[in-house]
C-alpha cells in the first residue's frame, strides 16, 4: 500500500510539471521586473521636470534657498575636505611607489592634478551631497509627511513641491561646483604635502609641473 502511495504521488507530480507553465511564470517575472523599472524612470522623469519647472518660476522664497545652500555646502565641506585631502596623499603616495619602477617620478604631478581635477573630485563630491545631503532631505520631508506638516503647507495654499523641493534643487545646482573646485585645491594641496615633506620633490619643480599640467 506505502509503495502505491508513493508511485501515486510520483505520478501526480509528474502529471503537473509543465514546462509552459515554468516559462509563463518566468515571462512574467521578468515583464513585471521591467514594467516596474520602467514605472520609476518614469516617475524619476516626472519628478525631474516638475522639479526644474519650479526653480525657474517665481515665487522663489530665497531665505529656503539660503539654509538649503549652508546646509548642502557648508555642512558637507569637513567631510568632503578630508576626503579629497586625504585622496590627494594616498594618490601621490601610491604613485611615486609604481612610477619609481619606471624613473619617472616627474609625472606624478600630472598624475595627480589630471586625477583630482577630472576624476575624483567631482565624483567624491557627488557621492558626498547625494549621500549625506540626500539621507538628509529624505528624512526631514518623510517627518515632515508624517507630522501632517506637508498638508499644513496645502492648507495655507503654499505648493510644497515650490516650497520644499526646488529650493533644494537650486541649492544642490549652485553648491557642488563650488564644493568641486574647493575639492580641486585640497586635493592637489594633498598631493603636494605628500611630494614635498614625505617623497623629496622640490617645491619649485612640483608647482611648475602642476600649472603646467593646468
Amino acid at each position: 500500500m506505502q509503495a502505491q502511495a508513493q508511485q501515486g504521488a510520483t505520478e501526480t507530480r509528474d502529471r503537473s510539471f509543465n514546462p509552459l507553465t515554468v516559462i509563463l511564470s518566468a515571462c512574467r517575472y521578468v515583464g513585471g521586473g521591467l514594467l516596474s523599472f520602467m514605472e520609476a524612470i518614469g516617475n524619476l522623469t516626472f519628478f525631474v521636470i516638475r522639479a526644474l519647472g519650479h526653480c525657474f518660476s517665481p515665487p522663489f522664497f530665497p531665505s529656503q534657498i539660503a539654509r538649503q545652500i549652508i546646509d548642502i555646502g557648508y555642512y558637507s565641506l569637513p567631510v568632503f575636505g578630508m576626503t579629497a585631502l586625504f585622496t590627494g596623499m594616498v594618490l601621490a603616495l601610491q604613485s611615486y611607489t609604481g612610477f619609481t619602477r619606471f624613473n619617472a617620478e616627474s609625472a606624478i604631478a600630472g598624475v595627480v592634478v589630471l586625477s583630482i581635477t577630472r576624476e575624483l573630485a567631482p565624483v567624491l563630491a557627488g557621492l558626498m551631497v547625494a549621500g549625506r545631503v540626500g539621507a538628509s532631505i529624505a528624512a526631514e520631508i518623510g517627518t515632515m509627511r508624517v507630522t501632517e506638516q506637508i498638508d499644513a503647507l496645502r492648507t495655507l495654499s503654499v505648493n510644497p513641491f515650490k516650497y520644499l523641493i526646488a529650493p533644494r534643487v537650486i541649492a544642490g545646482t549652485l553648491m557642488l561646483p563650488i564644493l568641486v573646485l574647493i575639492g580641486d585645491v585640497i586635493g592637489v594641496m594633498g598631493g603636494y604635502t605628500v611630494s614635498i615633506y614625505r617623497l623629496g620633490f622640490s617645491p619649485a619643480n612640483y608647482l611648475s609641473q602642476t600649472w603646467d599640467i593646468l
